[in-house]
């Protein structure tokens, strides 16, 4: 039997404006290694940001893992644990309100990933001195401030 690894990513998105230029931060960690990956973009949302460096985070492992995704973000946060993306994908994309739901695109990139990898989401409150949240939202400005 295939041990199965835990990693943990850590993400973060930000905007100016909002839409206006955008950046993500990610951490990924596994036992002692470490990796960093951001980008970003000219004309974006706060949430596609979020979004955009989950999956980033997820896309970048090799293989399935077992992962504990902890980001300050309540619309992924919720949006996933809440079942909430499930029901708009199983009502054509649409809102119980019947409102078209935001970002499909990236919840498409989304979903299959989490089919593939046992994800865990941790919320934890911005800008309250979690060292990785911090980390990942230094990445995200620099790459928001590049985009401007």
């Amino acid at each position: 039997m295939d041990i199965i690894k835990k990693v943990e990513i850590f993400s973060d998105g930000a905007c100016s404006g909002n839409p206006g230029p955008g950046g993500y931060g990610v951490i990924l960690r596994f036992g002692e290694h470490i990796k960093e990956l951001s980008g970003g973009e000219h004309e974006t949302t706060n949430n596609r940001m979020e979004l955009t460096g989950v999956i980033k985070g997820l896309d970048a492992l090799k293989e399935p893992c077992e992962v504990t995704l902890t980001t300050d973000s309540k619309y992924v946060v919720d949006s996933v644990t809440k079942g909430w993306v499930y029901g708009w994908k199983s009502k054509g994309w649409k809102k119980s309100d019947g409102k078209p739901a935001l970002n499909v695109d990236l919840w498409e990139q989304l979903l299959p990933l989490l089919q593939k990898h046992k994800v865990n989401f941790v919320w934890v409150k911005g800008h309250a001195g979690h060292p990785e949240n911090e980390r990942c939202d230094k990445l995200a400005v620099i790459q928001r401030d590049l985009n401007m």
